[in-house]
């Protein structure tokens, strides 16, 4: 084998290898991730100031080998400008560079196109601001992938030697393999546990048709695509029964858990990974969160980047990723509002409430205006099932899409009732309603808040 079929092997030798490992740091105490993060922070900071021309300038004369958790909050803050600006300084890999992640990406279309077959390129951020690029190697990309699997592989039932190979379940996420959902099915193709991609930039009737063809025995995709099948379950049109359903990618709303509970009567886990490395998953049916701690370090903090207190939204999120070292992340700032929950009794991972990204908060002078003010007016409409918010100079254009009647000018002035309530004087809104809101076409996302 070679190029991505030997990529994929190598990938999932060390996965399952891996796994058993896994599992059982779900149940580490908060000392035991401690010493382990400290461990992995110091190997990484020793590798980045090596191998990385930009970390090696920010870090200085930082001693690795003594270095403390408590002294992380003394380096400087990474963000993308600083990754994208600088990307061949900031990798630690003499085979990456911009220009050939970029010819990988370009080459990339439902399998990943591989660097010297060694190494995988991702985006994220093309349909909600500056796109950014990652890389992983086997190493870190089976890291990403055990911490994302780990907890639905212990909850699983263990299967007979002689067993059948397992029905896949259904992905319905990015339809491109440069976005992480989308190179879930290909990367995991033929392994214990595969997936199908069901891309969520067709059409619902197409997607319906797709899984009633492959009848999975469990849905794993975006909350909000989700909420739609469910409908078309409630219909009659979807026939499938699968035994759980897991979200992820974006954010799940209360209303979206509401309709696919309706929709398909099973428990629901949720799930949060990024492409910069940071994931999670809940429990079924539980709001809350467990982050893999063990993976990265999460430092929850204010626009300032100073900590917040437990039950605090916090405006950001700083990542340090310590399994890859191709192309370290160090204090990176993620714009995605995190409100940590008290600790558990079994075990020392970091919990919390996931409430989407602070830069979807409309801002008119020293007026802020929270996305669920316009949100709970729009999910009320049972008909509406996606929408897109963009902010004007005096209130908001809505672009939404529904499967039924919307009575628009109720619809708009209610609108304008909950921009006043949040303190906007006089506001204004217009609201418009399509058949389909144009998805990313690689991404599958939609950016629903548009800030001006």
């Amino acid at each position: 084998m070679s190029g991505f079929p030997a990529f994929r092997h190598a990938v999932q030798q060390a996965l399952f290898a891996g796994l058993p490992g896994h599992i059982e740091r779900r149940s580490w105490s908060a000392d035991r991730i401690a010493t382990h993060q400290e461990e992995r922070l110091r190997s990484l900071l020793a590798h980045a100031q090596a191998r990385s021309p930009f970390h090696a300038r920010r870090l200085g004369d930082v001693d690795a080998s003594s270095f403390r958790l408590d002294d992380l909050r003394e380096l400087p803050v990474m963000t993308k400008a600083d990754l994208m600006d600088a990307f061949d300084d900031v990798v630690a890999d003499p085979r990456v560079t911009f220009a050939r992640a970029e010819a990988a990406l370009a080459a990339t279309e439902h399998v990943p196109e591989p660097i010297d077959g060694a190494l995988v390129c991702l985006v994220t951020g093309g349909s909600t601001g500056r796109r950014g690029v990652f890389v992983s190697d086997v190493a870190a990309l089976a890291e990403f992938v055990s911490g994302i699997l780990r907890g639905a592989m212990a909850r699983r039932p263990a299967r007979p030697a002689d067993a059948p190979p397992p029905r896949p379940i259904a992905f319905v996420g990015a339809a491109s393999a440069i976005h992480a959902t989308g190179c879930a099915s290909p990367v995991m193709a033929g392994s214990p546990a595969p997936f199908a991609p069901v891309p969520v930039t067709r059409p619902v009737a197409e997607m319906v048709a797709l899984l009633n063809e492959l009848d999975p025995p469990a849905l794993f995709g975006y909350p909000s695509v989700l909420a739609r099948l469910a409908r078309e379950r409630l219909a009659g049109r979807l026939r499938i029964a699968p035994a759980g359903v897991t979200c992820t990618s974006e954010t799940l709303l209360p209303e979206y858990r509401a309709a696919i509970a309706a929709g398909f009567g099973v428990p629901i886990v949720d799930t949060y990974a990024t492409t910069e490395g940071i994931v999670g998953s809940s429990d079924p049916d539980d709001p809350v969160i467990t982050l893999a701690s063990d993976g990265c370090i999460a430092e929850l903090v204010d626009q300032d980047d100073r900590p917040v207190p437990p039950g605090t939204p916090s405006a950001a999120v700083l990542v340090t990723n310590l399994f890859n070292h191709v192309q370290p992340l160090i204090r990176y700032r993620l714009g995605d509002v995190f409100v940590r929950q008290p600790d558990a009794s079994g075990h020392g991972h970091l919990r919390c409430r996931i409430e989407g990204r602070s830069d979807d908060v409309l801002r008119y002078g020293p007026v802020e205006v929270h996305p669920f003010v316009l949100r709970t007016v729009l999910l009320r409409e049972p008909a509406i099932t996606d929408y897109v918010v963009v902010q004007t100079p005096r209130g908001v254009r809505a672009t939404v899409q529904a499967d039924g009647f919307v009575d628009l000018p109720a619809l708009t002035t209610a609108l304008r009732t909950a921009l006043a309530g949040a303190g906007l004087a006089d506001p204004s809104a217009t609201v418009e309603a399509v058949p389909q809101l144009e998805r990313h076409p690689a991404t599958g996302k939609l950016r629903r808040f548009v800030a001006a």
